[in-house]
């Protein structure tokens, strides 16, 4: 079992988590990533006991990236080094994920007071979920959270690009995709304590997450993707395109060519997205195929008793 604690400047919290993970869970091995911080983050996570591993390439999905090719376990425990999380039930948790043969517990994090996210954070979250879960047929509530317990077969088929804060849409999505069970279990989640610090940019990762929903659209749903697009442009070339041939069978005449020009290609560029939807749909289904034969050869984690 491998505790992975993701850091960037976490100085303040970083001895108090793996305390609670050392108390929690004694039998883990826990693992602290720290991505090249200026503070002493690294320093007193050793003093506290963990294994320090480094990741200078910032980002946290570099981070993860690097943690999940790296570390060999049957059960990963995935969560932020900032003390935002209650992880009293973790081991709770575990036993939950082996014996019901899961993937993926998400904690989904319930606000333990109104000061637990920034302003417009909750807001944004709450866009985002909506948006995912319209497009990949989910039913997530917290599809960011950064408190997951995973399988090795999860893990070690999921492969990963993001590099900053939209990792944690990518782990979704892997999940949607690859149809394997996982559940959500509500979790506190509290204000950072005095002295730390959040991370994440509001409009700049907020864009890059974003663009990261986009992309995977694209490449997990491409001939819904593409034949949306190919909807939009042929809605667009019959509203430019109906009155110049109303009046062509009324007169025998072409007005305004031009728009007419356009409304033709718009027309072409429909055809031609529907055909890069099937095109992309078939690849798509190659890697998702090779995914799954992936996760299938690693095999499940072994049971244990739940009352252990």
């Amino acid at each position: 079992m491998a505790v992975l604690l993701p850091c960037y400047n976490e100085a303040a919290t970083i001895a108090d988590v793996i305390g609670l993970f050392q108390e929690l869970l004694p039998e883990a091995h826990i693992f602290v990533y720290d991505n090249a911080s200026t503070d002493e983050t690294a320093a007193r996570a050793l003093e506290a006991g963990a294994t320090i591993r480094h990741e200078r390439e910032r980002g946290k999905g570099n981070v993860v990236r690097r943690m999940f090719a790296d570390i060999e376990a049957d059960v990963y425990v995935l969560v932020d080094g900032d003390l935002t999380y209650d992880v009293t039930d973790v081991a709770e948790l575990v036993n939950r994920l082996l014996n019901g043969h899961l993937d993926m517990i998400v904690g989904a994090r319930r606000p333990h007071d109104d000061r637990a996210f920034r302003r417009g954070h909750s807001l944004g979250n709450q866009l985002f979920n909506w948006a995912a879960n319209l497009l990949f047929g989910s039913s997530f509530r917290d599809i960011f959270s950064g408190y997951r317990v995973l399988s090795r077969r999860f893990v070690k088929s999921f492969p990963a690009v993001s590099k900053g804060f939209e990792i944690e849409l990518e782990l979704t999505v892997h999940a949607v995709d690859l149809r394997v069970p996982v559940v959500e279990a509500p979790v506190p989640y509290r204000q950072r304590p005095s002295g730390s610090h959040s991370k994440l940019r509001t409009i700049p990762d907020g864009m890059r997450i974003f663009w990261t929903l986009f992309l995977l659209c694209k490449e997990v749903r491409s001939l819904a993707f593409f034949s949306a697009w190919a909807a939009l442009f042929v809605v667009i070339s019959l509203m430019l395109g109906y009155p110049l041939v109303t009046t062509f069978l009324q007169t025998g005449l072409v007005p305004r060519f031009p728009i007419a020009i356009v409304a033709t290609g718009l027309m072409l560029f429909a055809v031609v997205s529907v055909a890069c939807g099937f095109i992309l749909d078939s690849v798509g289904k190659g890697r998702h195929e090779a995914k799954r034969l992936q996760y299938l050869r690693l095999g499940a984690p072994p049971e244990i008793n739940s009352s252990k």
